[in-house]
């Protein structure tokens, strides 16, 4: 049995003690409106309240109307002698809440306990002369009279006795009597309730299929103000009992909370019952996230999204799709709305009032039902959500009213409020409690806890008012159904002429996608298979075009380019322009070609010039190449490719290519520098590789003198010859004669540079292409003076040796791994949306994929709105030929 005045010691007290009063007798004594505004009391009232009604010496009254037993007098004088402990108890808990909350005034605090003291001396006394009063028992009673004859001392001292010891046994005896108290879902199923307001599964299961169709429609188009089927879309003010009336319908709390407006977006809430699941589960389908068990994470995020709008905007009209499957939640589907306001705060934009009834006046448009929430102590004269549905509905076809807080009020007063008369709507009204008092000043029931609590203190108020209630609809339950109902009969009125307009934008968009695309079928899936088939078959056919000559040119041209920057290093270029003149340079290399077989200057000039080319790092600097050269080409097939429109699915190709010669790149790098290793150490060279590096290198030193004197016959285009030559002269002079210099800027001097460089390169390419070209370097035994030839042998070598193992070890592995490596990225590791995503970032595929969509959406809807149509007149036939049977033919049943 729950406690009377809900869950302090002092209540629990009177509760166990030997007041057993009747919840039915304290009604009629006028305490029927022991409502929450009562139950916040502090315990020194609820205390003072016990100490009235004890003070009234009417034994009938505490025995709740039974007849006097002499059987039960020894238990009644043990309850009584306890009964001045639970008072001091009690007296003393309401002493020590005053004394926690007031420490930092020790003066102040002590008054109050001196106080205390003295009330629970005094009510000991007055307990004790009552009890004396019953005559009970001479003995008891000239115990109990010796007993309080000692003075107000000893009873205060019995009474703060009792209240220490109640104060440290609180918390132990809570914990203790948790489970006890814990309360459990009262069987509500054997109530009466109005015929009217049963429901059937056919009814819920035509309602499931229209919440479906009306889901399908709102992907069709959400802004769309012709395809939709209604709703129920709850008002009401901030303090109406709103959000308590949704989540006593989900059995959740689930709604966010605060001091401040916290419902900043229309909440679109889909319930769909799911009888063979046992979680109840949240979605949120625009952001991806499914099958959310935790309600207080469903509370997180719809604080968080309602919190993202901005503080000066306050509102916003883009929705929160929210869908909720439970088997013990009806079929509905329902829009949560931002509560009225009459000021707003100084904080909040001064349009805010205006936009909230802007936003809620476009949900309330037909063919919407509005449930106008309004709290039961509020006249309905002020209610600003039957305000709003009187301008939305004149005629209050469309409007449930719900009045809340019943217990707040007297029975009659809301039953007057119920008949449906002062304030007349077609559908009614219906009456609910959403929150049951809290039973204890140190606990709140929570979640599925607090829809427990309140379901079980709704059913026992309403039952206990039976009399009142007896002709109105009241109770969560009764809300329920009445709402599947409504929905379920004006979704049905909205069938045929939506069936209509789906037929018509079926039509227009079917054409469209003829004119447009020739009715040629196309799926995220499929355009992404037809690209990646095409490109495998671009790549098959780079695999037949690219072997091992395509990499033989790629590295040697490498390698040409690294001799020729070593020759110009170790032979070509001066020192230091200050102290060796181009005419020495040449007069250097004019002594090579004089140089004797054991000149050891020349000699280690060669074997330095040779290590530097060996010891390069080939193995790494011939991967990296060859890599590199993979992924461009791969880079060039996908812009051949419809891939090209799509950046997502091209960094996806280019990632699946570095990963496949990635997995490779060291392990070829390390391969190709073992088998170069012998040649950092000595060259074997024949004849006749002597005789094609000799030709290569004068072919490669034309090649190159020619880029040199088309560069510098640029430059004396561009600066002109004469000025040039004179430019270079005063460079060659050393830049002394700084009167000459007035008329040379700072670019055109380092022109000149360049222009000297220049010629002073092709000067000595045409010295060694003579040199090459000589009888002297025809044979291999003079590679000492043809330095070129002999590093052309060598970058020969190495390069030979490198595309051997590149082939084997990078090129062959690489193109049988890419194709599944495509696969597995652009395929099998990819998601519906992620596939989705990739065939509309191309224009024109979104809008083929789109339009196509389009119209199986609306082949879809229509198919299930004729469905239902068809049930429909299918049962109303049957009902027809049903008169038809039974009647006689002159308008009487038989």
């Amino acid at each position: 049995m729950r406690p009377l005045w809900g869950g302090s010691n002092a209540s629990r007290a009177l509760h166990r003690g030997i007041f057993k009063i009747s919840p039915l007798f304290v009604l009629k004594q006028n305490y029927s409106v022991l409502n929450r505004r009562f139950l916040s009391h502090s315990p020194l009232l609820l205390s003072s309240a016990a100490s009235r009604i004890l003070q009234r010496g009417n034994t009938t009254h505490l025995l709740g109307h039974r007849p006097f037993s002499f059987t039960s007098i020894p238990k009644i004088l043990g309850k009584a002698v306890k009964a001045p402990a639970y008072l001091g108890g009690s007296l003393a808990a309401a002493g020590s809440y005053v004394a926690y909350k007031v420490e930092e005034a020790s003066n102040y605090t002590q008054d109050r306990l001196n106080q205390m003291k003295e009330f629970g001396g005094n009510a000991y006394d007055k307990a004790s002369d009552f009890f004396n009063g019953l005559n009970f028992g001479s003995g008891a009673g000239g115990e109990g009279g010796g007993s309080g004859g000692n003075g107000g001392d000893s009873a205060a001292a019995v009474g703060t006795a009792a209240a220490i010891a109640g104060v440290n046994s609180q918390e132990e005896e809570e914990e203790a009597t948790d489970e006890e108290e814990k309360e459990e879902l009262i069987d509500q199923d054997e109530d009466d309730e109005p015929e009217d307001d049963s429901t059937d599964d056919q009814i819920m299961s035509l309602t499931r299929q229209m919440i479906e169709i009306r889901t399908l429609l709102q992907e069709i188009d959400r802004s769309s103000d012709t395809l939709k089927l209604p709703s129920i879309v709850v008002i009401g003010s901030q303090s109406s009992g709103k959000s308590s009336v949704l989540e006593s319908i989900v059995g959740q709390e689930f709604l966010p909370k605060g001091s401040n407006m916290v419902t900043r977006r229309p909440i679109e809430l889909t319930l769909v019952n799911t009888p063979n699941t046992a979680a109840e589960t949240a979605d949120f389908p625009a952001l991806k996230m499914f099958n959310l068990t935790d309600f207080s994470e469903v509370q997180k995020i719809l604080f968080d999204l309602n919190m993202a709008v901005p503080a000066t905007e306050a509102i916003s009209s883009d929705p929160i799709q929210l869908t909720i499957r439970s088997p013990t939640i009806p079929d509905l589907s329902l829009v949560d709305l931002p509560g009225y306001i009459q000021v707003e705060a100084a904080d909040q934009p001064t349009v805010l009032k205006q936009r909230i009834r802007e936003l809620c006046d476009k949900y309330l448009e037909a063919p919407n039902v509005i449930l106008a929430i309004s709290s039961a102590d509020v006249d309905l004269a002020n209610s600003s959500a039957l305000r709003a549905s009187k301008i939305a509905d004149p005629k209050g076809e469309r409007t449930i009213g719900v009045i809340t807080k019943l217990d707040l009020v007297e029975p009659q007063v809301a039953r007057n409020i119920l008949l449906n008369k002062k304030y007349p709507l077609k559908m009614g009204y219906v009456g609910v409690i959403t929150k049951a008092p809290t039973k204890s000043l140190f606990r709140k029931s929570v979640g599925h806890d607090a829809f427990v609590a309140q379901q079980n203190f709704e059913y026992q108020y309403l039952k206990t008012n039976k009399e009142e209630f007896g002709q109105c609809n009241v109770s969560t339950r009764i809300l329920k159904k009445k709402l599947i109902k409504v929905l379920e009969r004006t979704m049905s009125m909205s069938l045929a002429p939506t069936a209509s307009l789906v037929q018509q934008e079926l039509d227009e968009t079917a054409y469209k996608f003829k004119v447009e695309f020739n009715d040629r079928q196309l799926t995220p899936k499929t355009y992404l298979a037809e690209n990646v088939d095409t490109l495998k078959l671009a790549i098959k056919e780079f695999n037949e075009h690219f072997g091992r000559s395509e990499l033989r040119s790629i590295l040697r041209n490498e390698l040409d380019q690294k001799v020729l920057d070593l020759l110009a290093a170790r032979y070509w270029n001066k020192p230091s322009e200050d102290e060796v003149g181009t005419k020495v340079l040449i007069e250097n290399l004019t002594a090579l070609n004089e140089m004797k077989k054991d000149d050891s200057y020349w000699l280690k000039k060669l074997d330095l010039t040779t290590s530097s080319l060996t010891k390069l790092g080939v193995g790494r600097l011939s991967t990296t190449l060859i890599t590199n050269a993979i992924v461009s080409e791969v880079e060039n097939i996908v812009d051949g490719t419809q891939l090209k429109n799509h950046p997502l699915a091209k960094e996806a190709v280019k990632e699946a290519a570095q990963s496949v010669l990635n997995s490779r790149y060291f392990s070829t790098a390390d391969q190709v520098e073992n088998c170069i290793k012998p040649y950092k150490y000595e060259v074997d060279v024949e004849d006749r590789e002597w005789t094609i590096s000799r030709e290569h290198s004068i072919q490669l030193l034309k090649e190159e003198l020619t880029q040199v004197n088309d560069t510098l016959q640029v430059l004396k285009t561009s600066i002109g010859g004469r000025k040039l030559s004179q430019v270079i002269k005063y460079l060659d002079e050393g830049g002394k004669n700084h009167e000459e210099t007035l008329g040379f800027s700072k670019v055109l001097l380092d022109r000149g540079r360049e222009a000297q460089f220049l010629r002073d390169r092709s000067i000595i390419l045409g010295l060694r292409l003579k040199a090459l070209k000589s009888n002297s370097c025809k044979t291999k035994d003079n590679k000492f003076k043809c330095p070129e030839v002999f590093l052309n042998v060598v970058s020969e070598k190495l390069t030979t040796t490198a595309v051997l193992f590149l082939n084997v070890e990078l090129l062959t592995d690489f193109f049988y791994k890419f194709p599944r490596e495509l696969d597995s990225r652009l395929n099998i590791n990819l998601t519906e949306d992620q596939i989705e995503e990739f065939a509309k970032e191309d224009p024109k595929i979104k809008r083929h994929i789109e339009l196509q969509q389009r119209k199986e959406l609306l082949e879809l809807a229509l198919q299930k709105i004729d469905g239902i149509l068809a049930f429909q007149r299918n049962k109303s036939g049957l009902s027809t030929n049903y008169r038809n049977n039974n009647n006689d033919g002159n308008g009487k049943w038989r």
